[in-house]
């Protein structure tokens, strides 16, 4: 493998984990508050839709975005209102969320559009562009650094740089502020919380919505960024997949980074190498295409005994009397 192919594989990796470390952020906040949720994939996918559908027909891609947070935080308040309000089943409700998105984007872009559950083609100004940083044209030709900050750092769309500043910020969020100390409490031992004064409602509300504010951020990236307009299902499992490494980086956001980091590897590899021979043995396409799903797998069946979650997570928390 040449140098230039590094970097196209490189980059390649990172268009195509920005989706999954949002999911991924956005389960860490939610899972850290004690509330599971297995309805990130149909957030994704109802976000896909409307950020879509909205900015095609206006030719605004921020009002496609605000329309695609906006569907997510519905659907997350409407696993926020049966898990938390009325202490119903999570994984139940997740699943529920998923069939709700699935079945919704394709009656209703069939209704709208009447492209087979498709929405047209966005143009220029229906999608995010994008940015060349300072400086990229100018360093294009110095060796090696020159390739890495002009085809690998810069060139990405503004959700993408968002993305990996939200981890950081995640970060700071939970570990440095009263705020996450809190969050975390109530996934913890929601009865200390409620007995010093905080409402373990409103903090788990908060988390779902957040949850629901970065599932937003996702879809419209899939829809609005990495393709030009929705497909159905066009989440494809990645929803699950966030899981899986929300799992493996066992609830911590820099390890959260790194595990979808190399989910976008495997699934970069994937694509771009379809004819890959090792030890003299051709390796089918197929297999390369379902490398990420087959390390969720692994990791379910490998990691999830030995991460800790959060110990009140999944359980509805009713207030002693």
């Amino acid at each position: 493998m040449d140098f230039a192919t590094l970097i196209q594989l490189l980059d390649s990796s990172i268009r195509l984990a920005t989706p999954l470390l949002l999911a991924c952020l956005a389960g860490l906040y939610s899972e850290r508050a004690g509330i599971f949720d297995i309805g990130l994939e149909g957030k994704i996918l109802i976000s896909a839709f409307f950020s879509a559908s909205v900015a095609f027909t206006t030719g605004n891609v921020w009002l496609g975005l605000l329309a695609g947070v906006a569907s997510s935080m519905v659907f997350a308040l409407l696993h926020g209102v049966a898990s938390i309000t009325f202490r119903g089943n999570q994984l139940i409700s997740g699943v529920a969320i998923n069939f709700l998105a699935a079945g919704m984007t394709v009656v209703v872009s069939d209704s709208w559009f009447s492209l087979g559950g498709r929405t047209p083609q966005l143009e220029t100004s229906g999608r995010f562009q994008n940015i060349t940083l300072p400086f990229a044209e100018q360093l294009q030709g110095v060796p090696i650094l020159g390739p890495i900050y002009h085809d690998l750092i810069s060139g990405h769309s503004i959700l993408v740089y968002a993305a990996f500043l939200i981890v950081p910020l995640t970060w700071w969020l939970l570990f440095r502020t009263r705020f996450g100390l809190r969050l975390r409490a109530v996934g913890e031992n929601p009865a200390a919380v409620d007995t010093a004064g905080i409402s373990v409602v409103r903090m788990r509300f908060t988390a779902v919505l957040i949850c629901g504010v970065l599932c937003g951020i996702a879809g419209a990236y899939l829809s609005t960024s990495l393709s030009a307009g929705f497909v159905r299902e066009m989440s494809a499992g990645r929803g699950f997949i966030a899981l899986a490494a929300l799992i493996f980086a066992k609830w911590r956001p820099w390890y959260a980074l790194m595990a979808c980091l190399l989910f976008g590897l495997l699934d970069a590899t994937g694509s771009l190498f379809q004819n890959i021979r090792l030890l003299g043995i051709s390796v089918p396409v197929q297999f390369m295409q379902a490398l990420p799903y087959i390390l969720t797998v692994v990791i379910l069946a490998g990691f999830v005994g030995k991460a800790i979650p959060p110990r009140a997570g999944g359980e509805p928390y009713v207030k002693e009397r």
